[in-house]
């Protein structure tokens, strides 16, 4: 998610580090593990602290994700979920936000 976030291509990632995009899709899915040392690098070019990694990661272990969460979780990391959480708090009016949220309710319910 936040390789999306800031707008990189997983090829622009692996070129980053060294990798190829293969790999990083593989980092992604997690079909494979990633090294400590890999991680660290990967948290410095993605301009976040390694515990962003492991968000969440206690929740899990103490108790099961609602699946509305596991929902929003899921949309946020697709293109059109960043794009959305980034927008919409920048309409000023609170009534335009009511009617963003209107139209999106009547659409999913279509």
């Amino acid at each position: 998610m936040r390789r999306k976030f800031l707008g990189l291509s997983q090829e622009a990632l692996a070129n980053s580090l060294g990798l190829t995009f293969q790999q990083v899709q593989k980092y992604e899915r997690g079909s494979n593990r990633i090294s400590a040392s890999k991680l660290y690098q990967t948290a410095r070019t993605l301009q976040a602290p390694i515990s962003y990694f492991f968000e969440g990661v206690d929740a899990e272990v103490h108790a099961e994700t609602s699946v509305g969460e596991a929902s929003v979780h899921s949309f946020l990391a697709t293109g059109e979920g960043i794009e959305l959480a980034a927008s919409f708090p920048r309409i000023e009016s609170s009534r335009h936000r009511r009617r963003v949220l209107d139209l999106v309710k009547t659409l999913a319910d279509e």
